[in-house]
């Protein structure tokens, strides 16, 4: 299962990219969503400041993707892929010893950081290796890794949480070790890509960079704050948030696959326009309903959009780039972390302004407004 193994057989490097996406987003990321109520309930955060780490997350998510193409050429490809997942594990590690804001910082920029890098370079890594025919259902699988990632974080969170949210930190460190380590050989052996010169943002290449940002300011309110939402804003507790965040992460897990799979038959860019409007309609139910089949389908939605998104993206920008996704993807990925940090603190202010009587309806409006943002710039 060496490199060459990876590059005979598609299905190595695609294993290597699931594992990848499921470290670096699914766990590192989206596993602090259905914390985030406990942290704030056992006091080691409020409620503002837990939003505002999240935002923290984002920002070192933003510096990882905008040098990862630096750091796969200075290290090599599979020496940064394998060095990034390493400092995902540690970080987890770090976070496990009780601390507050100002402890947590560091640390939860470096996860991001890492994550950063791993996005930027194992997509295209991987999609270099696999033939032309399963590129859109490739790509697909690797971001499934993600939502596999939420769905496992939905299901071992509230089983750790009684041990402690150190005990939670350590079982998500050991889990992404284990994925380290399987990945460790699985990894293609291809060199990484040269300094990709940035393609001008005009037409339909802008209109793609412009929507995937929209779409990263839309899906905030759905990955920091929809578990939080569940348990405290409707009070129905850790438990019932656990059970919809799973709703979001098995979406998440298969939408992907199937955005890719469409993408493959009627076009990237109609396939973006569908996962744009999928997100508009997850953000705009709990505004009308708050009863429990209106916040299934806003799970449902909001999390095979949140993940389609960026598997449909980097299809689309391989498109235009006539085979070569490196720059556009990479342009595309950085606005996608720059917005993303920046929404982040204002939901947090946001939130901190209305209090959890008005708070979630404002966060609610606010994603809806750049979903529909988003949408009208996938149709351009």
């Amino acid at each position: 299962m060496g490199g060459v193994a990876a590059e005979m057989k598609p299905i190595w490097p695609i294993l290597s990219g699931i594992c990848a996406t499921m470290t670096g987003i699914g766990l590192s990321r989206f596993a602090y969503a259905p914390l985030l109520p406990a942290i704030v309930q056992t006091g080691q955060l409020t409620g503002g400041q837990a939003g505002a780490l999240g935002a923290i997350n984002f920002g070192g998510y933003l510096i990882g993707a905008f040098t990862a193409a630096r750091v796969g050429r200075a290290l090599g490809l599979r020496t940064a892929l394998r060095a990034s997942m390493i400092l995902v594990v540690l970080c987890f590690l770090l976070c496990s010893v009780p601390g507050g804001l100002l402890w947590l910082t560091p640390w939860r920029a470096l996860t991001g950081y890492a994550a950063g890098v791993l996005m930027v370079l194992a997509g295209p890594a991987v999609q270099s290796v696999v033939p032309a025919s399963m590129r859109g259902l490739a790509s697909g699988l690797i971001f499934a890794g993600v939502g596999s990632g939420i769905v496992v974080g939905a299901i071992l969170v509230p089983l750790m949480l009684p041990e402690g949210v150190p005990a939670v930190w350590l079982a998500l460190a050991a889990l992404a070790a284990a994925l380290t380590l399987f990945s460790w050989q699985l990894w293609p052996n291809v060199e990484a890509p040269p300094a990709a010169r940035m393609p001008k943002l005009r037409g339909p290449a802008g209109s793609l960079v412009l929507s995937y940002a929209f779409a990263a300011m839309a899906q905030t309110v759905h990955m920091v704050w929809w578990p939080d939402f569940i348990a405290r804003g409707l009070g129905r507790g850790t438990e019932t948030a656990s059970l919809f965040w799973m709703l979001f992460g098995l979406s998440a897990a298969s939408g992907p696959a199937l955005y890719g799979r469409l993408a493959d038959r009627i076009g990237a860019s109609r396939t973006l326009q569908v996962v744009m409007a999928a997100q508009a309609a997850a953000l705009a139910a709990p505004l009308l309903s708050t009863a429990t089949p209106a916040l299934a389908f806003s799970a449902i939605a909001a999390g095979s959009a949140a993940i389609g998104s960026t598997a449909v993206t980097l299809i689309r920008a391989r498109e235009l780039g006539g085979g070569d996704a490196t720059g556009l993807w990479r342009m595309s990925t950085s606005a996608f972390g720059l917005t993303q940090t920046m929404t982040g603190f204002l939901l947090a202010w946001l939130y901190t302004q209305f209090g959890n009587s008005g708070g979630y309806e404002a966060l609610f409006m606010f994603g809806l407004t750049a979903a529909l943002g988003a949408l009208l710039s996938a149709r351009s």
